[in-house]
């Protein structure tokens, strides 16, 4: 009996995902994917990341969705597992959006998160 497939490692939603497609075919030539990684940053002490990468880096996650390819950094797969990803646009703003389950909190101005033990 096969064993069941597993969920993804982070939720993209269609709407970040075709975000996603659209910064990706706009480089010239365009990026195979773009990076998802957590680096040091912000009075709360972490920060999410992106980068274009035109090779994916080895161990790392890949969620494809919707024509987006999104890799996860493998430094910050416990980082992520498990979270979000949204696109969000208003009429003062637009941006990428993360609900991560593994945050235990956030600056005011929503720049950076903090995780248990982090």
């Amino acid at each position: 009996m096969p064993s069941p497939a597993l969920p993804p490692p982070i939720i993209v939603t269609e709407t970040a995902a075709r975000r996603v497609a659209e910064l990706l075919a706009r480089r010239d030539p365009p990026a195979t994917a773009l990076l998802l990684g957590v680096g040091n940053k912000g009075c709360s002490g972490l920060s999410y990341t992106m980068t274009y990468v035109d090779q994916i880096p080895p161990h790392a996650d890949v969620v494809e969705c919707h024509g987006a390819r999104i890799a996860l950094d493998p430094a910050a797969s416990l980082y992520l597992i498990g979270t979000t990803m949204d696109w969000k646009e208003d009429k003062l703003r637009a941006g990428f959006v993360f609900l991560n389950p593994n945050e235990t909190g956030k600056c005011g101005c929503g720049e950076s998160f903090s995780v248990a033990g982090g």
